[in-house]
């Protein structure tokens, strides 16, 4: 771990590149070559290859999505873990109230910075992208995809 660029605001952002690079310019320059080839060669079959192509295409942006999805719900509940730990008896109860947005931005924060930021994100409804920018002290997430 100690080779890797420490996380900051402008670096978090990951991407995976063989879905961002590879996969997704496939399917969509597919996508792209179907609508092509059925305005040249107009028939049944060009317009259903283009109907396949853009379910592909749909099947591949669902299924990151779907993935996504399932961190933020662990991120979710390892942060309320954490926040059970960390946070004083008045805040703690207040949990519940964060967005699944503030909870997964939240993750970023240190441990001596995040119970007033959670103050702050609670009495002002703080977006994910003001959470981020709120924090001094970066905690990396180097697991996300």
């Amino acid at each position: 771990m100690s080779d890797r660029v420490p996380q900051a605001l402008g670096n978090h952002v990951r991407y995976d590149p063989l879905f961002h690079f590879f996969v997704i310019p496939v399917f969509g320059f597919a996508v792209i070559w179907s609508i092509v080839h059925a305005v040249r060669h107009p028939n049944v079959h060009s317009f259903a290859l283009i109907v396949l192509m853009l379910a592909a295409l749909i099947l591949v942006f669902k299924a990151r999505l779907y993935a996504l999805k399932v961190q933020s719900r662990v991120i979710r509940l390892e942060e309320r873990l954490r926040l059970s730990q960390l946070l004083p008896d008045s805040l703690r109860a207040r949990i519940p109230d964060l967005s699944e947005s503030q909870l997964v931005a939240l993750r970023f924060a240190s441990d001596a910075e995040l119970p007033a930021l959670v103050e702050q994100c609670l009495a002002t409804n703080m977006s994910n992208a003001n959470i981020k920018k709120a924090i001094k002290n970066w905690r990396p997430d180097y697991f996300r995809v």
